[in-house]
């Protein structure tokens, strides 16, 4: 691996005995214990995630570091929990919503905050040297297992929504075979009649791919159409995203959620964190309340660096990670499921508070292309000279007024990603011809 490569938008995530191997994990492990003495582990349920972790802890134990091993758990619970245990940091042992044949290393701060720019850097600068101290024979680390944390985690969730029980919804989770069973409990202690779907964690993940998007929740949809159900949710793997469905069946668009999110727990003055591929709907949601769009980086990562900021009261990304940061910093779908259980509880419905939203057409779609880096230097200098308002934030995205459009490359592949937005079809549809032939140019 190149020294950059190691971090992608949300942690360590390679394909398992490729980029990603036992001895990547053990190293990740000594190399953290060079600042740490307490580390949290916890991994979802893919089949890789039970060696890789093993490894892990080694590396940590072996440099003298203390092991709070957490084993089955949502990534959110183990961003908590390093809080909880009085730990150092937390790491996920994790690919969230990519396929079965993938695998990763997601490290969280005790604030719930994943590891930013900086501590990447400082971690990666050990990888690449191997700077490792190991622990004199009695000196090396404890490993113990910690039950309980699940159980902790639905508390903080039950304390931090207000629902009456006589109001709580009928809702359907579709926990796609991952480890959100959290989701679950929280919702049957607020009240709410639950039915679940691929409720068995299994890391091959045999119900539905991963990753919640509308082609993947077609059970789901079906299932809360055919039921009194108010509403559906979905997680990934790994649970830190969530995305939903109305009491109709229709699966609501990840622009359209952020929006629904930010106006409801924004106001006059506000700020709420998005990426740059962030749909207009949103600036004109927040601008009806009197609040703002401050654009990130794609990642949660860089959502929950700029939601530390005291004017932002709220980060999300349409993919469906959200951050709340008055509970935590980490993006925790079952937080986000009750959360939005709450606002259907209090009224108004989820169907009518989408219907309040404007709506425009975007198209996305994903380009592979030989060597990102390289394409997206020549798509950087094409851009910069045919358009006056550029930003090149991550990736480039240009506004054109009625419209804007983004080139992006891929943080795990090697792709590119391009989007377009206006406010009529014909028109997102002559600006995304206009990104695509500026990749084509530049490919």
């Amino acid at each position: 691996m190149e020294r950059r490569e190691y971090f992608g938008t949300s942690g360590i995530r390679e394909r398992v005995g490729d980029g990603l191997t036992a001895d990547l994990a053990l190293n990740v492990g000594r190399a953290l214990a060079a600042d740490a003495e307490t580390v949290v582990v916890g991994r979802d349920p893919r089949p890789s995630g039970t060696f890789l972790l093993d490894a892990l802890a080694a590396g940590l134990a072996e440099c003298g570091c203390d092991v709070v091993d957490l084993g089955p758990a949502s990534t959110p619970t183990v961003a908590r929990s390093v809080a909880w245990e009085g730990a150092d940091a937390g790491v996920a042992v994790t690919a969230s919503h990519n396929p079965p044949e993938y695998n990763g290393l997601k490290l969280w701060q005790p604030s719930g905050q994943a590891f930013d720019s900086p501590m990447q850097d400082a971690l990666t600068d050990r990888l690449v040297a191997e700077a490792f101290e190991y622990a004199d024979w009695d000196a090396t680390g404890a490993r113990r297992d910690r039950p309980g944390a699940r159980e902790r985690h639905v508390d903080a969730i039950v304390d931090a929504v207000d629902v009456d029980p006589d109001d709580a919804p009928t809702v359907v989770v579709d926990l796609g075979n991952g480890a959100g069973a959290a989701s679950v409990d929280a919702l049957i202690e607020l009240g709410c009649a639950v039915e679940t779907l691929n409720a068995n964690p299994d890391g091959r993940f045999p119900g539905r791919p991963s990753e919640p998007t509308a082609a993947n929740c077609e059970s789901l949809c079906d299932l809360v159409a055919a039921s009194d159900a108010d509403l559906g949710i979905a997680h990934d793997g790994d649970a830190d995203r969530m995305m939903a469905v109305t009491g109709d069946g229709a699966f609501v668009a990840g622009d359209a959620l952020l929006a629904v999110f930010a106006r409801s727990f924004a106001g006059d003055g506000d700020r709420v964190a998005a990426p740059v591929d962030t749909s207009l709907l949103v600036d004109d949601a927040l601008a009806e309340v009197g609040a703002e769009l401050v654009h990130t980086r794609v990642g949660d990562v860089y959502v929950a660096e700029r939601a530390v900021a005291d004017d932002v009261v709220f980060g999300g990304e349409p993919s469906g990670a959200w951050i709340f940061p008055e509970e935590t910093l980490c993006p925790d779908g079952p937080l986000a499921a009750a959360k939005l259980v709450e606002l259907v509880a209090n009224g108004p419905g989820l169907d009518d508070r989408l219907a309040a939203l404007e709506s425009y057409p975007i198209r996305r779609d994903t380009r592979a292309v030989a060597d990102k880096t390289a394409v997206m230097e020549r798509v950087r200098r094409a851009v910069s000279e045919t358009y006056d308002d550029v930003d090149a934030l991550d990736g480039v995205r240009v506004d054109l007024g009625d419209a804007w459009f983004l080139l992006r490359p891929s943080g795990t592949e090697p792709m590119v990603r391009v989007t377009a937005e206006a406010r009529s079809d014909e028109r997102a549809d002559a600006v995304f011809a206009e990104a695509n032939a500026m990749l084509d140019d530049a490919a």
